[in-house]
């Protein structure tokens, strides 16, 4: 329990300690989030290919459940590793399919859904920022906050979906070759944020939406034919080995509890 005066009558009152939505940014963090973004993309092509579902079959069925999720999502109290974490999953499904409805569906080239997302992304953080004041992922403790938060998480799985289609369309590049550019430019990032002073919320936005493509690549690269570049392990044993790691993580993050932020966001940058 924290306290503050009161100048009135200098004594010291119980202040309740602030209860972040959203998990602590760690290794932990970033290894689930890549995870889940491999998880989205051979999810999607399962249930829209194997099971014969469709584009449009598959996105009413995961919008559906995305929706029960964050309902529960926003019912929660403070973060829950298992119930965030479901979101995050859902979301990269979700985003996924909506970027490859525009394109395939609708025949809305790359670089027009590539260039909407990104718009529709900043125009997220201008509301969420004049609206609070702030962009801190360690003060998403409100209503509003939080809807702003999963309004920028779905954006940015939908512009990686598309930059990262636009890149491999324009490139031509391999599933490991693609993976390895977007590490290196993950890293660049990290790096230029480390030594050089760029922008906390800059630095993350921008690697939240390049492990986007990021992880698509590895989860590409698994799961397709070898005849067609992959390993050939299918989308059901890379999505199950992938759910398998991520549902361990998230257990042992809800008992070890290494990156619940309650109580320590007002000491934080502004992230």
């Amino acid at each position: 329990m924290t306290y503050e005066t009161h100048p009135a009558t200098d004594s010291r009152a119980p202040v309740a300690p602030l209860r972040n939505k959203v998990p602590e940014i760690t290794a932990y963090f970033w290894v689930i989030k890549v995870l889940c973004t491999t998880v989205g993309e051979t999810a999607a092509d399962y249930l829209n290919a194997q099971l014969g579902l469709g584009l449009t079959g598959t996105s009413l069925v995961m919008t559906a459940l995305l929706v029960i999720a964050l309902v529960a999502q926003f019912r929660t109290k403070a973060y829950r590793p298992g119930i965030y974490w479901l979101v995050v999953v859902l979301v990269s499904v979700v985003g996924t399919l909506i970027s490859d409805n525009l394109t395939d569906n609708l025949g809305v080239p790359l670089e027009v859904t590539t260039a909407v997302f990104a718009l529709a992304l900043a125009a997220t953080f201008a509301l969420w920022f004049k609206r609070e004041g702030t962009l801190s992922i360690y003060r998403v403790d409100s209503v509003p906050r939080e809807g702003f938060y999963w309004a920028a998480v779905l954006f940015t799985f939908a512009l990686g979906t598309a930059a990262g289609d636009l890149v491999a369309e324009r490139m031509s590049l391999g599933y490991w070759v693609a993976a390895l550019l977007f590490g290196l430019v993950i890293a660049a990032v990290a790096l230029t944020h480390y030594t050089m002073g760029l922008g906390a919320v800059l630095s993350f936005w921008t690697v939240y939406v390049l492990t986007r493509p990021l992880g698509a690549s590895i989860g590409d690269y698994l799961s397709q034919p070898v005849e067609d570049g992959g390993l050939g392990f299918g989308t059901v044993v890379t999505s199950a080995l992938f759910l398998t790691v991520i549902l361990g993580l998230v257990v042992f993050l809800t008992v070890s509890r290494r990156d619940v932020t309650d109580g320590e966001q007002v000491s934080r940058p502004a992230v």
